[in-house]
């Protein structure tokens, strides 16, 4: 059974789930999905062809799924796809993708966007994520799982973080993260591996797998598409192959310092 408040909008052509509940004054686009067991406070707007999972609580005045902060956004249909188990805060931001990357912001399950988020056109999220108040991806930004970003953290368009990556607050991101390392700095460069968030995951094991390549990427002083080819080469530790990939494959670069 659903609980909507009387001044809530729900306008024609959207579809409820079930156990949903529909706070004060919020307004609920013609062509949103939305699932069972959500709850979404008053003064929130959800817009545009918005699907949105089971079991996530929006709270008061976010706005998803409203038109793209892009200006070559000329009114073709795109879409912002959300979820399982997410947590939305106040004054938070989703804008759905546009045409020329992908037509679909896409967001996975069981993330935390604190209050102020801003997620662009065309971004990817994985699970298990956290975002600090303030956190802004720009347009095409793609975040994998198990990410957290610090407060008052701008990334720039087209970056790319990698698996249990961990951003300071305060930094300004303009180049790709490999998994499993820490980068803070305005702008932001590769200090160490993410440790804290490595141990409550990873055996001892692969942990100092991971430490030994993150070494012989990033402080032996030799090219890094060099290291990362001969890691690949070298070893079966998929934590190991995941990191050397990503080296491999980026597209804007890797902010370190040479040895």
């Amino acid at each position: 059974m659903n609980n909507i408040h009387r001044t809530a909008i729900i306008e024609d052509g959207a579809i409820i789930g079930d156990d949903v509940t529909i706070g004060a004054y919020t307004i609920i686009g013609a062509n949103v999905k939305i699932g069972n067991g959500n709850n979404i406070a008053s003064h929130t707007v959800i817009d545009g062809y918005t699907t949105i999972g089971d079991n996530n609580k929006i709270y008061s005045h976010a706005a998803l799924g409203t038109e793209p902060q892009d200006l070559k956004y000329a009114g073709e249909k795109v879409e912002l796809i959300i979820g399982d188990n997410n947590k939305i805060r106040e004054f938070t931001l989703f804008n759905p993708g546009t045409s020329g990357g992908g037509s679909i912001t896409r967001i996975g399950n069981d993330n935390l966007f604190m209050g102020y988020t801003h997620v662009a056109h065309d971004v990817i999220i994985g699970n298990s994520c956290v975002f600090a108040n303030v956190a802004t991806l720009a347009g095409h930004v793609e975040i994998e799982n198990n990410v957290v970003v610090g407060g008052l953290t701008p990334i720039h368009q087209f970056c790319k973080l990698g698996s249990h990556v961990m951003i300071g607050g305060g930094s300004v991101v303009t180049q790709d993260i490999p998994p499993f390392c820490l980068a803070q700095g305005n702008h932001a460069t590769l200090k160490n591996l993410n440790l804290n968030g490595l141990r409550r995951r990873f055996e001892r094991s692969d942990i100092n797998e991971i430490r030994n390549a993150y070494k012989e990427l990033f402080e032996s002083g030799r090219p890094l598409s060099e290291v990362a080819k001969e890691l690949i080469e070298s070893t079966n530790n998929k934590y190991v192959i995941e990191l050397a990939t990503f080296v491999l494959n980026t597209k804007r670069g890797i902010p370190f310092t040479r040895k």
